[in-house]
């Protein structure tokens, strides 16, 4: 159940994220509008001179609303089945795995320096 609805809000927010790609780059910059003034560019549009602008704001707006609700609601639900799973955070598990680890290969193992410098023969 909880995978399928994080899978859900995962595509949510791909949805969004392309969406918001798409809108963005559909916008023209602030300075299109002065060269229309002097008769070098076409200000016509679609949706009208300032009707695209409100609309595809508008728009942009609210698919980038969805898109940071939808990371929200994935950090919230990657948070409680990593909590649910292991019991652990990912900071303790990192901190205790090289402690388990180095103890049965210590004492089987011989002592090596870290660097090369015992290697090296002195005069």
């Amino acid at each position: 159940m909880q995978q399928t609805l994080m899978t859900a809000v995962l595509l949510l927010q791909v949805i969004s994220a392309l969406a918001m790609i798409g809108l963005v780059l559909v916008q023209h910059g602030k300075g299109a509008d002065m060269g229309a003034s002097f008769g070098t560019g076409a200000s016509g549009s679609l949706f009208g001179a300032t009707g695209s602008a409100n609309f595809l704001s508008r728009s942009t707006a609210v698919a980038a609303t969805i898109f940071f609700v939808a990371t929200l609601a994935l950090a919230y639900f990657g948070n409680l089945r990593g909590a649910s799973s292991q019991g652990a955070s990912i900071l303790e598990q990192a901190a205790s795995a090289p402690a388990a680890a180095s103890a049965p290969a210590a004492a089987s193992a011989p002592v090596v320096p870290a660097s090369g410098a015992a290697l090296i023969p002195s005069k």
